[in-house]
C-alpha cells in the first residue's frame, strides 16, 4: 500500500499543503519588504564593520 492511500483517507488533509504554501509566501514576502525598506546607511555600516579599526578590544 502506498503512502498516498493513507493521506487520502484523512478528512481535510488538503488544507495542509495550502497552509504551508501560504506561510512560505508570507514569510518571504515580509522578509523581502523588510530588506527593501532597510536604510542604506545601516547596510553600509554593517558592510564596513569588520574593516573598522576603532573598535573597543
Amino acid at each position: 500500500m502506498k503512502f498516498i492511500n493513507y493521506l487520502e483517507g484523512i478528512s481535510g488533509i488538503s488544507i495542509y499543503p495550502l497552509t504551508s504554501l501560504l506561510l512560505f509566501v508570507a514569510f518571504f514576502t515580509v522578509a523581502t519588504i523588510l530588506v527593501m525598506r532597510t536604510d542604506n546607511g545601516f547596510i553600509d555600516h554593517m558592510k564596513n564593520m569588520p574593516l573598522e579599526k576603532d573598535s573597543i578590544d
